[in-house]
């Protein structure tokens, strides 16, 4: 039966339910799936092979979408021998073939085969493959994760073919979540190469996409900004949930009855999100892939041989491979004589880059007891800080008037949320300004195209949530480069709100205050809200995040050598040409042309 995912391309991959250990490390309970594609046009091309096991089935799937046709090219993106194992299988069947691939993939032939192709392709960066209505582009991506790789783009049907790129465990007929078993793939297996990751999300940002077909796993036709936003959080290292991921080891149970008690605790102070994973008895693969998804991290261990614990002693090891940072981490140590456990993993930790240790440190000697179990209370007071003041908020009580949380207020950068009738719905704002203070009255300007400005000025009320510091650059990509009119900014979230109803950030705030509009000034471009302070709430003492902050530490560079034109200088868009319309919108955040800059 023929695998149409378009008129012209079909699948004609495998599933393999034999396979136990996925490069003979990672745990695939539910299988594996190696893709394969074919495009019939004037011309034919069939893109990568499959596992050498399945060599008999996937020619009968290419051969029950050809019939009696032949392909024109053989297309390797990528020569691990999951996907490239057939190669020389397939030119015994179709020997008029031409292979396509980069200088390195023919090297690499050579290295696996031993022997040289004839009929081939070289292709460079940049470079395009013309099949008739369907002309592919080959964008390379070195290291994401092998040297050779390269993607490609169709223009015709606005397909990206990503090669190991969006894959994930599972066999493709299983029902499961996408999210995770695409994380535990790709910090298992791609997580070193974060950098060549966001290059080619860079590169991917200028295309038209409409599908994205993977190596691995199902193919992505659906709510695309969702899994380019897990990767680009993924790959810049950044924590995709806020809360408390706790790994530790135990030998007698001591070191897991801290573990244990710390849970209980930060629980109990509100603490949103709590992971708690046994090292020696878990997946590993599972335990990193909750580390980098987790903004607080704690280790707990015992002192072994002068170490650390075998089991935690790998896990690091794994973490700092991965390139682990942007964490704030915590530590739990045991011993019976010479605890240095949290010495040891500090040391191990030394080179990571952006972590914050959260203290105290706390020290067991060999047993909890009164002083430990009070050095446990401190650090969960500690973990548990930033979620205190959401934790109110979920209360039964009277709307609180904190002025000091006015004082969050400067040149800085905001989250709006509001709420139609359907769901709620949140913006990037730079221009909030306190007018009085008795009685408080907060001015706030919206540009008349966003979508939120429409349900502010039809429902009166909004909530003003300040960004600071530690905000990470895909908080301005989720709520401030897609517009609500046909994005769900909050699907899927766990919402915390104030007494109006209306959301307010759990992470990466500093201070929310809810207003309620009492007049409306037409500016022009903009509108500007003149509104009475209802409720406010003060979450940590971090800094307010400043537009020239943002600019310099938030916001990724954009590549601009040897480009000519225009960069936006909110989202780092290039607009290739010599002259910059006036009317132009950037497709990526929505600003217009006085937020462009020429390229110099």
């Amino acid at each position: 039966m023929k695998k149409s995912i378009t008129q012209d391309l079909y699948y004609v991959g495998v599933n393999d339910y034999q396979i136990d250990l996925f490069e003979g490390q990672y745990i695939v309970p539910n299988g594996m799936a190696y893709n394969s594609y074919v495009i019939k046009d004037e011309a034919i091309a069939v893109l990568d092979t499959v596992d050498r096991n399945f060599n008999e089935e996937w020619l009968k799937n290419i051969e029950n979408v050809l019939g009696e046709q032949k392909p024109n090219y053989l297309v390797i993106l990528h020569m691990e021998p999951d996907h490239s194992a057939n190669i020389m299988n397939f030119l015994k069947k179709y020997p008029d073939v031409s292979i396509v691939g980069n200088k390195k993939t023919f090297k690499m032939i050579e290295q696996f085969f031993h022997e040289e192709v004839t009929n081939k392709v070289v292709v460079n960066d940049g470079d395009t493959l013309n099949l008739g209505r369907h002309v592919l582009t080959f964008i390379f991506a070195p290291m994401v994760h092998w040297p050779e790789v390269m993607v490609a783009y169709d223009s015709f049907d606005k397909v990206l073919f990503s090669a190991d790129g969006f894959g994930k465990f599972g066999a493709l007929d299983v029902n499961e979540d996408w999210d995770c078993e695409a994380r535990r793939y790709y910090f298992g297996i791609v997580g070193k190469y974060g950098a060549q990751v966001q290059s080619l999300l860079k590169k991917a940002q200028t295309l038209d996409l409409q599908i994205i077909c993977p190596l691995h796993g199902p193919i992505l036709k659906e709510n695309l900004t969702h899994y380019l936003n897990l990767y680009d959080i993924w790959s810049s290292y950044q924590s995709e949930v806020d809360g408390v991921a706790i790994f530790y080891t135990s030998v007698y149970g001591h070191t897991k009855e801290a573990a244990y008690l710390l849970k209980e605790k930060l629980e109990a102070n509100g603490t949103p999100k709590i992971t708690i994973a046994d090292l020696a008895r878990e997946d590993l693969a599972e335990c990193v892939e909750d580390a980098f998804k987790y903004s607080k991290v704690v280790l707990a261990t015992t002192t072994y041989n002068a170490g650390v614990f075998p089991f935690m002693n790998d896990f690091i090891e794994r973490l700092m491979e991965r390139n682990f940072q942007n964490k704030k981490v915590a530590f739990i140590e045991n011993g019976t004589w010479a605890p240095l456990a949290a010495k040891v993993m500090k040391d191990k930790l030394s080179s990571a880059k952006n972590l914050t240790i959260i203290e105290p440190t706390v020290r067991i000697i060999s047993a909890l007891d009164e002083e430990s179990r009070k050095q446990i209370s401190l650090l969960a007071e500690a973990l548990s800080e930033d979620y205190r003041a959401l934790r109110e908020l979920q209360e039964n009580k009277k709307p609180e008037l904190d002025p000091r949380a006015l004082f969050k207020i400067g040149y800085g950068l905001y989250v709006v949320t509001c709420k139609n009738e359907i769901k709620d719905n949140a913006l990037i704002v730079n221009t909030v300004t306190q007018l009085t203070d008795q009685p408080l009255r907060v001015a706030v300007s919206i540009n008349k195209l966003n979508y939120s400005h429409d349900i502010i000025k039809k429902n009166g009320i909004l909530n003003v949530n300040c960004l600071n510091n530690e905000a990470p650059f895909f908080i301005f990509q989720k709520y401030g480069f897609v517009s609500g009119r046909n994005v769900d900014k909050f699907k899927g979230q766990d919402l915390v709100r104030s007494e109006n109803g209306l959301v307010v950030l759990s992470h990466y705030i500093n201070a929310f205050f809810s207003l309620k509009v009492d007049s409306y000034v037409d500016v022009g471009t903009h509108g500007m809200f003149i509104c009475s302070v209802t409720e406010t709430k003060v979450i940590n003492n971090i800094e307010t995040m400043t537009y020239n902050y943002y600019q310099a530490n938030v916001k990724p560079k954009p590549n601009t050598e040897k480009k000519k034109g225009y960069v936006c200088t909110i989202c780092g868009y290039i607009h290739e040409g010599d002259y910059l319309p006036e009317d132009i919108i950037c497709p990526l955040c929505k600003h217009g042309a006085i937020d462009f800059e020429e390229i110099k």
